[in-house]
């Protein structure tokens, strides 16, 4: 598999420091607020990278912090008359709900921040020893030009981010561009003691000190949006390299942004869209498609009529599984033909060929489409043998399994009794050509969760 590496600009083929086992670090929300579309990139994306390593025999350990102190979180407390502790929990148990919509699986460890302070704080206390940070007033700040390879992820100079940077010139920094590792707080603010005064840690020393308990010195992937490259990630080297003296990550991934309508999201250009928002009017399911429907590196561009697609597009496949589940139900025991063989032999090569190319999830989405299309023509020969039939359900089941798509999909058991029996009102009402009966079944259904329509094989009844 290969690797679109940041930190090298170039992609590599995919190497973890022990064979047989992948550690990735994700940078996961900050806990003030519910995620917006463009957070949902990543957690979609890196959701999938995660399953395709297991898919190709990885056993991964898969980290996704909270960051639970923070200024934004303080603001958000006293805005709702709450502390920053209950509000944070709040907002934490409200992403749990969209990760969960989104089909996006709970990482095997999500550190807090609140929970690492000892650790923060003693990574504080190492650069401070070995000279790359000093106390002033309090605070604790890092010699960002003491760290020679500054820059290295984001191919910035020193004199260029001198340059190009809003960096605040006062008199407590010994360097405009030194950053914050520790702020001083005080007795009446979210606080914790250190060796410095009471305060709490800066954004970017959580991620060193979380990854390093979680993963160890040197981690194999370092993920999350491109927006984080500079200052976020960079100072995450900065800060774990001169503590440890290694390499903090092999391979850094970084999704592209998302743009409303063309433009930039933003509050002040009131195109600002909560991903919860979202998933009311098109489906949760929905928007992890569009999330993986492009490559991660690209931008991409959130449209009314892109989700409208998108939806389509998920249909499809739901009618080819739907059929397919019906096909096996009717069809005959025989074996599976060679040309058959050869088929989905071909189509499971082309999606693994996809996503070893730096997680192509477009191109894995097209060989998913094309099997639904050999499918389709399976179906339709009502003579395609049982064992055939239930390799490709197999084959379909575990490539839209590694894509976390398809998750809505309820086997006719699996309805409730409820809106089975409104289901067989209104085929008893359609029968009986009373179609504004059957149109008001169908709403009530609809307002039920479920989608409900007429096929080839019979009425289908979906989730929403």
């Amino acid at each position: 598999m290969k690797i679109y590496n940041t930190l090298t600009a170039k992609k590599e083929d995919f190497k973890p420091i022990n064979d047989g086992k992948v550690g990735i670090y994700v940078c996961g929300p900050t806990v003030y607020n519910r995620i917006h579309i463009g957070n949902a990139r990543p957690i979609c994306v890196f959701d999938v990278f995660r399953r395709y390593l297991e898919y190709k025999g990885y056993d991964v350990k898969f980290i996704q912090n909270y960051t639970d102190v923070n200024d934004k979180i303080i603001a958000q407390a006293e805005k709702e008359g709450l502390t920053p502790e209950e509000t944070a929990l709040k907002y934490i148990a409200e992403y749990e709900k969209d990760a969960l919509g989104l089909n996006v699986r709970p990482a095997d460890v999500h550190p807090k921040v609140s929970q690492y302070m000892d650790k923060i704080i003693d990574m504080i206390q190492t650069l401070v020893d070995n000279g790359y940070a000093y106390e002033s007033h309090g605070d604790v700040y890092y010699r960002t030009r003491k760290f020679k390879g500054y820059g290295k992820l984001s191919k910035q100079s020193i004199d260029d981010l001198i340059a190009g940077a809003r960096v605040e010139v006062n008199d407590i920094k010994e360097d405009p561009l030194d950053f914050a590792l520790w702020k001083s707080a005080g007795e009446d603010e979210q606080h914790w003691d250190s060796p410095w005064g009471k305060g709490r840690p800066g954004w970017h020393i959580e991620c060193s000190a979380m990854a390093k308990d979680c993963l160890g010195d040197t981690i194999d992937i370092h993920c999350g949006g491109k927006d984080l490259v500079f200052p976020h990630h960079e100072n995450e080297i900065a800060q774990s390299e001169a503590a440890t003296g290694k390499q903090f990550s092999n391979y850094w991934m970084h999704n592209g942004h998302i743009n409303i309508d063309n433009k930039k999201m933003s509050k002040s250009a009131g195109n600002f869209f909560l991903t919860r928002d979202a998933a009311e009017k098109y489906g949760y399911e929905t928007i992890r498609y569009l999330m993986i429907q492009a490559h991660y590196r690209m931008p991409m561009n959130y449209t009314a009529e892109l989700l409208e697609s998108c939806k389509a597009s998920l249909e499809r496949l739901y009618n080819c599984r739907e059929s397919l589940e019906k096909a096996i139900e009717n069809a005959q025991s025989g074996s599976i033909s060679k040309d058959a063989e050869e088929i989905l032999a071909k189509r499971k090569e082309q999606f693994e060929t996809a996503m070893d190319d730096d997680l192509n999830t477009a191109d894995g989405l097209t060989a998913v489409f094309e099997l639904a299309r050999d499918i389709n023509i399976m179906t339709s020969d009502g003579n395609t043998p049982k064992e055939q039939l239930e390799k490709a359900a197999e084959l379909f089941d575990t490539l839209t399994g590694v894509l976390g798509i398809l998750y809505n999909r309820k086997k006719a058991d699996e309805i409730p009794a409820e809106i089975k029996e409104l289901a067989a009102q209104r085929a008893e009402a359609r029968k009986a050509k009373d179609f504004a009966l059957a149109d008001k079944l169908r709403d009530k259904i609809a307002e039920l969760g479920y989608d409900i329509k007429e096929t080839r094989q019979g009425t289908q009844i979906t989730k929403k």
